[in-house]
């Protein structure tokens, strides 16, 4: 029906469409009648409306898009400011950033600018000090020459000779000395020759002169002597010539001629020479002779290469005529003139330069044979540990050896061309020094030992690395004669290791070409081959197995017959598994090797290391470090238990069994830890890692993993094996891809690998600090400690406090507590209440803070924040110990953590949900922390009326619908309370149900209302609507039972007209100083708040301190200080003396009878306008006379007139008078009090004290014949008890 309906009507409107269509043309065509007509106007306004209609959606759609297109260009135009700003800022930072690069680019300059003058002041002082040595040298060569050319003309005749001592004996002594002539010598030697008759000695001081065994700085002093020698007598030069020939020619026939001798000798005839001892054609052509036959045998190897630098440093500017660079450079440089050769003319020097250039040229070739050399020999090695990941011992001692003689041979020749001023040649670099593989660790400059880097290092760190590096030295402490058999053994042992590097080395003496390296190369394979140890370490491990064995079971043979020291280590052996740190076995070793050294024991030892429990892991380390202590002492400890543990690992591996995995773990984990020790090699600990690669399958897998584990990161990041333990993880892995492990296997080789070779981790920015905050955050969250409290606080008082923003920052790391230790929070708290002292603003918005993030903690309620509302919590309690803080304001945030938020109904809030438990953590904190202290006064009191609200808190907890039986209140919580309250209160009842704990608090809130007489209009109210402000006031107001009450106004002021009698009695006397003690508790500052716990309202304890404090010593300005005041006092006593004493008698006294019918006052008249007048009056007393007798008449004056107003504002000055000076005597009593207290504490601070010694409460001083009671004296009334 409905389809049809719709159909229907469908057909009505396309019939009235066409119709009306119809009508339409048949209007066009004829003249419509009138009712025709009206239709059409009703068509045309209808039209119109469409039209209307059609354009005001057009319109808005244009106005539409005008906004559109509006906000598209506002957009863009923000856009483009945007941009133009962010550009702007760009340039800006740019700039910044242009000018910081140009400063410091300028800084740079300027401190090259510096090094260069500095550098430029230093090469113009040593060419001055070498011009002048130059000089001086050539000085003194020309006139010993001319001296020694002219000796003919100046010799002494024979009467001279007989003058002088010509004895055998000094004689014979002088010649002897010439054989060890020394520069120190020269005085002495000088003075003897010149006494002495020498004529008959000269061949033999000759020949000792010849076979002197002199250095280059005896030299001199040999020419000298040489001189007088030739000065004295004529056959000295001649003989001496000889003697030189048939030394050299003896020297030809030896095969490894003495080079120092030969470098001594060449300088010495080239002195001689110089000086003019002998002729210039017999000294140049012997000199000619012998460094001819040096440098032609020397043209390979140059091995003498040292003698001719030396010849050429000290003679060769007068010999071969060379100027050296360094000279030259100097001379033209600073315009300096050095000396010219004039003693050789250049022709004869000219040989000498040919010869001396040729050997430098034959020098420079062999250099350049060497580096090539060197060069190829890198490469290969290179290559080889790419390809195989080690190198050989011999190779690597060999490239080693060559690149010492390489540089030693570059030295000597860049000397040489110095000397020479000739160029060195040119060694090209080889341009595939780098390296294609490997994170870059060069083996051949590995880094300084001892570096350590935190985040890349070889330990994971500080305490890895000391227990692993740090080993106590027995050497130190154990007398040698205990472990001199081990350095016999070390002895012999390096005996026969240099015998057989020295037959290897005659075996490998040449250097392999590079030929034969690329065929090793060849050979070189790494493939999955089972890989098995040398039989000669298999054969000594099994018979060093089977020896210990077979002794072991020798020893237990004779067990009975043991002697005393078999006791002693079998005791200490049975003790060894519970040494479980590093003190303990520290202290084992040191015990071994003091008392049980013996061969024997030092075997037993060794089986019992080996024979650990496999289940005991965690001893393997601590007995790889015994072994490692006792090594420098014992070393076969180590090697025979090296050797047993690899045969136990190659016994394992070749059996290929699947069982005993745990003994194959501690078998591979106790190599692992000895190689950390480096008592297992590395190179062992790899080829047993090679090993198990080689068939990675099943336990080989676990035991891979383990040692890897163990020591992987170790020998990953050690220079020396690094290559290799990278080529042999890639191959585990390259294994783990290609095998179908297990899951259990893949993770744990993962594993492995990871920890080796960690995956490069993006460092986190580290937020940059101005020094100033730095150095803050250093004193407070490094340096402090309980020690150092003292130190920091001298530093810190150090600050710029002058600046805000130093003094902003170190309050906000102070209130940032959670930042430091949780066992230092108290360190600061000391430190702030030393800072207080300079600084006292800094304690008040510390405090302030730690309340507001306390606040703010229970505001936010997130548990990240727990952590850091602990700490607050544990600090304020601090605070208090510290006396920073009232004892109020603990009690407020006390109430706080179990009110705010809480719903009085118990409906869940979101500030404390149900099952949120943490406020009752954060009460115990602080209760723990400073809770001991409310143990007396009215602290205490505070404290039992918080317990009983806190157990309705927690009880009310308890008793929420979220604790069921499956989901029990944590035990926890319940252990924390009970630890708390059986500190606070051991005795106190505690409640069992919510109910008993309403009940509690019901009662408690009653009885303070009843004191404070609310109960008829508080009763109706819930307990919980009492705040506790009102709880603590009315606390405070219920003291009368303990001695009086506490506030301020109850000491005010009574009428002055009391009867003094009245004020003297003991029991009000005592009440008065038990109310103003219990008013100094309460109303004084945090100073001194924390001085009223340490007092009971039955009796006042007496502090009696003992120990340290400050010693009174006497000395001499004390004396010369208590006679200068003597002496004052003396002289103004004596001053004062003189002076009369007037008494102002203002007032005359009044009689007792009418003085009591002042006080009583008139009689009232009932009537309340009589009242009001006598309260407008002041009573005076006229005094009047009749004859001798006087008469009183009381006079009401009203206080409008000029008289009475006088009188009260003199009483009003008088009555404040008094007060000031009771003030005064009060103060003086406290100020005495207070430096006692000053004194005791500092008594306290030398000795240790207990956790809370700022806690300690001072004595009361009590004076000798009782405090002076200042009401009584001046009269400012008091508390009176009225009867």
């Amino acid at each position: 029906m409905p389809a049809e309906r719709k159909k229907t009507v469908n057909m009505d409107e396309k019939e009235a469409s066409s119709i009306s269509s119809k009508d339409k043309e048949s209007g066009d065509r004829r003249p419509a009648s009138t009712r025709e007509k009206g239709k059409d106007d009703s068509k045309l306004g209808g039209k119109k409306d469409n039209m209307k209609a059609a354009e005001e959606k057009k319109r808005r759609l244009e106005e539409e898009k005008r906004k559109k297109e509006e906000k598209e260009r506002k957009k863009k135009e923000e856009e483009k400011l945007k941009a133009e700003e962010d550009q702007k800022k760009k340039e800006e930072e740019e700039k910044i950033k242009q000018e910081e690069e140009e400063k410091r680019l300028q800084e740079e300059e300027e401190r090259r600018q510096r090094e260069e003058e500095a550098a430029q002041i230093k090469e113009k002082e040593e060419a001055h000090q070498l011009h002048q040595e130059a000089w001086e040298r050539h000085q003194s060569r020309k006139e010993l020459r001319s001296k020694n050319q002219n000796a003919q003309d100046g010799r002494p005749e024979e009467t001279f000779f007989s003058r002088l001592d010509s004895s055998l004996k000094k004689n014979t002594a002088f010649v002897k000395k010439l054989k060890t002539i020394t520069e120190q010598q020269r005085d002495s030697l000088s003075s003897d020759f010149s006494s002495l008759n020498l004529s008959k000695y000269i061949a033999e001081a000759v020949g000792s002169v010849v076979e002197a065994k002199l250095k280059i700085s005896d030299v001199n002093c040999a020419v000298h002597l040489c001189s007088l020698f030739h000065q004295r007598y004529a056959e000295f030069a001649p003989l001496l010539l000889q003697s030189w020939k048939k030394h050299f020619e003896a020297r030809k026939e030896e095969k490894t001629p003495n080079v120092s001798k030969l470098r001594t000798d060449l300088r010495f005839i080239a002195e001689l020479t110089i000086v003019g001892i002998f002729t210039d054609k017999e000294g140049l052509s012997l000199i000619y002779e012998q460094l001819k036959n040096i440098i032609n045998t020397d043209r390979e190897t140059h091995m003498h290469v040292s003698v001719v630098i030396s010849f050429c440093k000290h003679c060769g500017d007068d010999i071969a005529g060379l100027v050296p660079r360094k000279v030259k450079l100097a001379a033209e440089k600073f315009g300096l003139s050095f000396p010219l050769s004039e003693i050789i003319n250049s022709e004869k020097q000219q040989p000498f330069q040919n010869l001396l250039r040729e050997y430098f040229t034959s020098l420079t070739k062999h250099l350049k044979k060497d580096h090539r050399e060197l060069q190829n020999i890198e490469r290969q090695n290179r290559r080889i540990l790419h390809s195989k990941g080690e190198l050989s011992e011999d190779r690597h001692k060999q490239y080693e050896e060559f690149a010492t003689s390489y540089q030693k041979l570059l030295a000597n020749t860049q000397s040489l061309a110095d000397l020479l001023d000739e160029n060195m040649p040119e060694l090209p670099q080889d341009k595939t020094v780098q390296e294609e593989h490997g994170p870059g660790i060069d083996i051949f400059t590995p880094g300084k030992p001892g570096e350590y880097d935190l985040e890349g290092g070889i330990w994971e760190d500080e305490d890895a690395r000391n227990f692993y590096e740090n080993m106590v030295d027995l050497k130190a402490f154990v007398p040698a004669i205990l472990f001199k058999d081990n350095e016999k053994m070390s002895q012999n042992k390096d005996n026969k290791e240099e015998a057989k590097e020295v037959k290897d080395g005659k075996d490998n003496k040449d250097v392999p070409s590079t030929e034969e390296l690329e065929m090793e190369l060849e050979t070189l394979d790494i493939n999955d081959d089972t890989l098995e140890m040398d039989a000669v370490d298999e054969a000594e491990a099994d018979d060093l197995t089977k020896k210990l064995l077979d002794e072991q079971e020798q020893e237990d043979e004779e067990a009975s017959t043991g002697s005393h020291l078999k006791l002693i280590v079998d005791a200490f052996l049975q003790q060894l598994p519970n040494c479980v740190n590093r003190d303990l076995i520290d202290k084992a070793a040191m015990d071994f090797c003091m008392n049980m050294n013996t061969k024997s024991n030092r075997r037993k030892l060794v089986r019992a290391l080996f024979t650990v429990p496999r289940q005991r892991l965690d001893l393997l380390p601590f007995y790889a470090r015994l072994v490692a202590t006792l090594h420098p002492c014992m070393s076969d400890v180590a090697e025979d238990l090296c050797s047993m543990l690899k045969g136990d690992f190659r016994f394992h591996v070749r059996k290929k069994d699947q069982i005993n995995i745990e003994t194959k773990n501690k078998t591979v984990r106790f190599i692992g830890e000895l190689t950390k020790f480096k008592m297992f090699s590395k190179s062992d600990t790899l080829h047993c890692l090679k090993m198990l690669l080689s068939d990675f399958s099943h336990h080989h897998i676990e035991m891979a993993c383990t040692l890897l584990e163990t020591s992987g990161r170790f020998l990953f990041r050690t220079p020396e094996s690094h290559l290799r333990t990278s080529v042999l993880l890639e191959q585990m892995m390259r294994k783990k891809q290609a095998m179908h492990l297990d899951a259990r296997y893949v993770t744990m080789v993962e594993n492995a690998y990871y920890y080796c070779n960690p995956p490069p981790v993006e460092k986190t920015v580290r937020r940059k600090r101005p020094p100033l905050q730095e150095y803050i955050r250093k004193l407070l969250y490094k340096d402090l400690s309980k020690v150092t409290t003292e130190k920091v606080l001298r530093q810190m008082r150090k600050l710029p406090w002058q600046e805000p923003e130093a003094k902003n920052y170190l309050i906000c790391c102070m209130v940032n507590i959670w930042n430091l230790k949780y066992n230092s929070i108290h360190c600061v708290a000391n430190l702030l209440a030393g800072l207080v002292a300079y600084q006292e603003d800094v304690g008040i918005h510390v405090v302030d803070g730690v309340l507001e993030d306390i606040r703010l903690g229970m505001e936010v309620n997130q548990p990240k924040f727990n952590q850091r509302r602990i700490s607050s919590a544990k600090f304020l309690g601090e605070l208090y110990n510290y006396r920073m803080v009232e004892s109020a304001v603990i009690f407020r945030t006390l109430y706080s953590f179990i009110s705010f938020g809480v719903n009085p109904d118990g409906t869940a809030s979101p500030l404390d949900p149900p099952e949120h438990l943490f406020r009752i953590r954060m009460v115990c904190t602080v209760l723990d922390t400073c809770g001991q202290y409310f143990d007396r006064g009215s602290s205490k009191r505070k404290l039992d009326c918080f317990l009983i609200y806190f157990q309705r808190y927690i009880w009310w907890k308890k008793s929420l619908d979220v604790w069921t039986e499956g989901h029990p209140f944590p035990i926890d919580i319940d252990y924390m309370l009970s630890d708390t309250l059986e500190l606070l209160r051991p005795k106190m009842k505690l409640c069992c149900s919510l109910e008993e704990a309403i009940r509690q608090v019901t009662g408690l809130e009653r009885e303070f209302l009843v004191k404070l007489g609310l109960a008829n209009d508080k009763d109706s109210k819930d307990s919980s609507s009492i705040r506790e402000g009102e709880a603590i006031e009315e606390e405070d107001e219920d003291d009368d039972e303990e001695g009086g009450a506490e506030t301020e106004e109850q000491s005010g002021n009574e009428s002055e007209m009391n009867e003094p009698e009245e004020e003297g009695s003991e029991n009000e006397e005592e009440e008065r100083e038990r109310e103003r003690e219990e008013e100094e508790e309460e109303n004084t500052d945090y100073l001194t708040d924390s001085n009223k716990e340490n007092e009971t309202d039955e009796e006042n304890n007496e502090v009696t301190i003992k120990g340290g404090g400050l010693k009174h010593v006497a000395c001499a300005e004390d004396e010369d200080f208590i006679q200068a005041l003597d002496k004052m006092m003396l002289e103004n006593l004596q001053q004062r003396s003189g002076e009369s004493v007037k008494v102002h008698q203002l007032d005359v006294a009044i009689p007792l009878q009418l003085k009591s019918q002042l006080k009583k006052g008139p009689p009232p008249t009932g009537g309340g306008e009589g009242d009001t007048e006598i309260a407008d009056t002041m009573q005076f007393v006229m005094l009047t006379r009749k004859g001798n007798k006087q008469q009183f008449k009381i006079l009401n004056v009203p206080l409008s007139s000029h008289l009475a107003a006088n009188h009260f504002s003199q009483q009003q000055v008088e009555q404040e008078e008094r007060m000031r000076m009771k003030k005064l005597t009060l103060d003086i009593n406290e100020r005495q009090e207070q430096e006692d207290y000053q004194e005791m504490l500092q008594s306290l601070a030398q000795r240790p004290a207990p956790a809370n010694t700022n806690r300690e409460r001072r004595p009361r001083y009590q004076h000798p014949k009782g405090a002076p009671n200042a009401d009584l004296i001046f009269k400012t009334g008091g508390r009176y008890t009225y009867k």
